[in-house]
Parts: structure tokens; C-alpha cells; sequence
């Protein structure tokens, strides 16, 4: 088994944010796919707060629109360095973070 070093990239936006008319989430997405990045994965959040200090959750009778979005990355570190100018140009508000980390290919991609 061999391990290789990459960077992870987490994109924090809300799960209302969009990109002419299509979720912002999903540009992003696509825009990964198109630079021909490793992979990329969305998650939605059951709960959180950003920048507005608004909490946000889908329990009942609580503001359960807006909901928080993690867009993560994973790719060789200068790959996803030069796609960091791609999302400057697409995340309005919004928080990136990198980790540096190391991947693991299990089954028929090891």
C-alpha cells in the first residue's frame, strides 16, 4: 500500500448560492471536473454558521434554508493551487481552507 501526499481544499458556502442561476456547489463541481482534478465530493451541513453569526439548521421551527455546504477536493497540492484563481472568480462569501494530507487508493485504482 502506498501513500501519497496531497492537498485538501474545503469549500464553505451556503447551500443558497448560486452561479448564474445553478447552485454554487455545483459549478464548482463541475469547474474541478473540467480542470481535471481527482475528485470532489459535497457535503451539506445539518447545522452551522459562517461569517452573518446566523445559525442555521433543519430541526423544525428553525430557519432551515441556507444550510451550510462543504465542496472537498483532493488532488496533488499544486493542482489545486492553480484552481484556487478558479474560485477566487466564483466564491463571493465563503471560506476556503487546505490541509495538507496524504491519499490511500484502495480496489482496482491502487
Amino acid at each position: 500500500m502506498e501513500t501519497v501526499a496531497a492537498l485538501r481544499l474545503t469549500v464553505f458556502v451556503g447551500e443558497n448560492d448560486v452561479w448564474h442561476h445553478r447552485p454554487l456547489y455545483s459549478e464548482i463541481v463541475h469547474r474541478a471536473h473540467a480542470a481535471g482534478l481527482a475528485g470532489a465530493s459535497v457535503f451539506r451541513g445539518v447545522e452551522g454558521f459562517g461569517g452573518s453569526a446566523v445559525v442555521h439548521t433543519t430541526r423544525l421551527l428553525s430557519l432551515g434554508e441556507d444550510l451550510p455546504v462543504a465542496v472537498v477536493i483532493v488532488d496533488a497540492p499544486e493542482r489545486v493551487r492553480a484552481f484556487l484563481p478558479e474560485l477566487a472568480g466564483l466564491v463571493a462569501e465563503g471560506l476556503a481552507v487546505l490541509d495538507s494530507c496524504e491519499t490511500v487508493r484502495f480496489g482496482d485504482g491502487a
